[in-house]
């Protein structure tokens, strides 16, 4: 049978001529969604930008018009009220203090980590297969602590008592990635010669442990720190420092000492490396207080 000949174009018969119309249209109506979302967005933004250039910021201040409580080691200016609305503190997010670059870097990360959680529960069949569980465990506390840790230092200057509080969830938070940490290592890292062992049967009873020990810890030293300045600040290296040191022992085992078929080098150990080697290096900043102690008040807005 015969295929119809278009008489417009006679070397086109009429169902390639619909397909090809079909397409077009299909291709300007892609476009004109583009062009509404972009229109949408963009007149979203401005009027954001309008919403906050009409809204006054709040003030800044330094060092000596703050309570001593609420200064830090060599950080002379940024400070915000330590009485700040709730609105205040979201608010200073968007200029420049000595808490902006803190909360951003975790905020921020926080939807990252969202987007690998998510990834792995949409693509793995993570309600039925139990290999992926200590990864979703792993994935919510990565998600958990720079969310906490962001909105701790977002509204930590409403009081005092509010200041304690966020840290104190800030601090929890923690722990619970340490915790993560552990159940992944346990599942993911742990030597092959090591599994069912001793070690490995209260590796995690003891990680839950280490992380109750050093949320508490880590909050009783925000009351110590009021006599004891130093004491305060070793209790809080003590409380992170140690489970962090328990926790990686199968990491740090496989990585620097393991040999043999269960501990073949593969492409995931230099990240393992350069991971280790910024966690000492945050824990050697935090304790401290480089590079800002060098120069005072030149870093006061990192």
């Amino acid at each position: 049978m015969s295929q119809e000949t278009d008489t417009c174009n006679p070397g086109m018969n009429k169902g390639s001529r619909n397909i090809i119309f079909d397409r077009t249209v299909e291709t300007h109506r892609g476009a004109l969604v583009t062009d509404s979302c972009f229109v949408f967005f963009t007149k979203a933004a401005w009027n954001l930008y309008n919403m906050f250039s009409l809204v006054k910021p709040p003030p800044v201040f330094n060092a000596h018009q703050v309570p001593k409580a609420f200064q830090e080691d060599s950080i002379i200016s940024g400070y915000r009220h330590p009485r700040s609305s709730a609105t205040d503190c979201i608010l200073s997010l968007f200029q420049l203090t000595n808490e902006t670059v803190n909360v951003w870097t975790h905020f921020l990360p926080t939807w990252y980590f969202l987007y690998k959680l998510l990834t792995v529960i949409f693509l793995q069949d993570v309600w039925t297969d139990a290999y992926t569980w200590p990864l979703l465990v792993y994935l919510v506390s990565c998600c958990l602590y720079p969310l906490a840790s962001s909105c701790a230092h977002t509204f930590s200057t409403m009081s005092m008592r509010s200041r304690h509080i966020c840290y104190f969830f800030d601090y929890g938070a923690l722990s619970l990635y340490s915790l993560g940490s552990a159940i992944a290592y346990s599942a993911y890292i742990v030597p092959d010669a090591w599994v069912n062992s001793n070690f490995h049967k209260y590796y995690v009873p003891v990680a839950v442990l280490n992380t109750v020990i050093a949320t508490a810890t880590s909050c009783y030293s925000r009351f110590a720190e009021t006599k004891s300045l130093r004491l305060g600040k070793v209790l809080r290296v003590l409380a992170f420092t140690y489970p962090y040191l328990f926790d990686n022992i199968p990491l740090f085992y496989r990585i620097f000492f393991c040999v043999g078929e269960d501990c073949t080098a593969n492409e995931v150990n230099p990240r393992h490396v350069h991971h280790i080697i910024l966690a000492f290096l945050t824990g050697f900043l935090f304790a401290t207080h480089l590079p800002e102690r060098l120069a005072p008040g030149r870093f006061d807005l990192i």
